[in-house]
């Protein structure tokens, strides 16, 4: 239902009230910035994000990290505050502010108290629309996400993720570091992320997504009070829509990638190319997924785990993109054990692909995703991500009872359908540990 708008240039809609959290509104201010709410007034908190649609797929090779380099500059300072007095606003009221970026997106937030909510949302305009980026900030950033980067060297559980996205998009944007690498980010000048960032952080490609106990219309006021003397606001600018699916990205397959560490444990990701986040077989995915390395439960987890002792932690997930997807199964072990853990995959992979899954499966595999899906909205930190991922990476927001009804219409046989096509991929496989000439190529041409 429409409503009125706050001049004659925003327009506002309803799209939603949800039993289960309150009325969902958006409004689109003159520039093409959007504003969406969801107004949850038992709760006591709010969050605010402000979800940029530029992430490190969008940047050139030698730009590679500029996104993740502007997370962390932003909060260094504007014209009306330091660095200092952007972290002491908000927790000064016990509230929480933070970034964090993606290869499609970046997201700002802040978590106050509701009569807080003026500040929060005061703060996060700056330091999206003003900030400063000196030389200075720019050198002394650099120096803090090169540790970081050394940092994650030293966690060979999250590098073999990485290693495993490079094997599977190779030279393609999706296949780089969203960080960038040590020389990307040495090479980087403050006049290119400097341009970067007023290319990129346009009004039509920036969701303000707010989640808990607030009123729409104050919130749309209070972001053009904000605003209101930046090139946020104003202009002929149109929403950017959806990122389109467009043509698939080329992938690769059957690859195999080790990286020889002295490590405790061997980090292991055997997997494939998957489905596209606007696939509408991704409901029948995450219930196979949730099957076959979900839980505790899991078909992977119980053999390798409870079963044989052989890991300690095992478990299969999805990444999904506008145009691409994976799926892969990690696990943990002794390097001693890295073979036999990847053969009872590889078997269990195969026996699932022939054989199907059981009914009994299929309605757990649907019940841990609702499940997951519903408890996760009982912050409204998980509220607002529900809003500014649905407005930005969909272009539309599913209530919570279309979502449950999607995993619910998933049916045996297309649960099965996935499987069999999913699971006779030939596999790529990521190793981390001490595999000086360990002769993996086995597990790759048997998959």
């Amino acid at each position: 239902m429409a409503e009125a708008t706050n001049t004659a240039r925003a327009r506002t809609r309803t799209l939603e009230a949800d039993p289960l959290g309150g009325t969902v509104r958006s409004t689109v201010l003159p520039g093409g910035l959007r504003v969406i709410t969801e107004s949850v007034p038992a709760m006591r908190s709010v969050s605010i994000g402000f979800w940029v649609g530029i992430g490190s797929r969008d940047e050139s090779p030698t730009l590679s990290g500029a996104s993740h380099f502007l997370e962390h500059l932003l909060f260094k300072g504007t014209k009306r505050r330091s660095a200092l007095d952007i972290s002491s606003a908000i927790e000064a009221v016990g509230g929480e502010t933070n970034a964090f970026t993606a290869k499609e997106y970046t997201c700002y937030y802040a978590r106050v108290l509701d009569n807080d909510m003026p500040l929060a949302i005061d703060v996060l305009c700056d330091v999206i629309s003003s900030s400063l980026l000196t030389d200075e900030d720019v050198e002394t950033e650099r120096d803090v996400i090169l540790e970081e980067i050394a940092m994650h060297d030293d966690e060979p559980g999250d590098e073999v993720h990485d290693l495993f996205t490079k094997a599977i998009f190779g030279e393609h944007a999706l296949g780089r570091l969203i960080s960038g690498t040590e020389e990307t980010i040495s090479a980087l000048t403050r006049k290119q992320i400097a341009g970067f960032y007023h290319r990129r952080y346009t009004a039509p490609e920036i969701v303000i997504a707010a989640a808990g106990s607030l009123e729409h219309a104050a919130v749309v006021k209070l972001v053009r009070a904000a605003l209101k003397d930046t090139a946020l606001l104003g202009g002929d600018g149109d929403p950017v829509p959806a990122r389109p699916q467009g043509s698939l990205v080329r992938t690769r397959s059957g690859q195999l990638s080790v990286v020889d560490k002295d490590t405790e444990q061997a980090h292991l990701v055997l997997g494939c190319a998957s489905m596209t986040r606007h696939d509408e077989r991704r409901f029948a995915l995450g219930v196979l997924n949730n099957v076959l390395g979900g839980g505790m439960s899991s078909r992977l987890f119980q053999l390798v785990r409870e079963q044989r002792g052989l890991a300690y932690s095992v478990y299969s997930y999805t990444a999904q993109y506008a145009d691409a997807g994976t799926w892969g199964v990690y696990a943990g072990c002794s390097p001693a054990k890295a073979d036999e853990v990847l053969s009872i995959i590889r078997d269990e992979l195969a026996n699932v692909a022939a054989n199907g899954i059981t009914a009994a499966e299929l309605a757990r595999g649907k019940g841990m995703l609702k499940g997951g899906f519903v408890l996760g909205l009982e912050d409204t930190g998980s509220r607002m991500t529900r809003l500014g991922k649905g407005e930005l990476l969909y272009g539309e927001l599913l209530s919570v009872d279309e979502l449950l009804n999607r995993v619910d219409a998933v049916t045996l046989d297309e649960a099965n359908a996935i499987a069999s096509e999913l699971l006779t991929r030939p596999m790529s496989l990521a190793a981390i540990g001490p595999f000086d000439g360990h002769d993996f190529s086995g597990v790759v041409r048997s998959s």
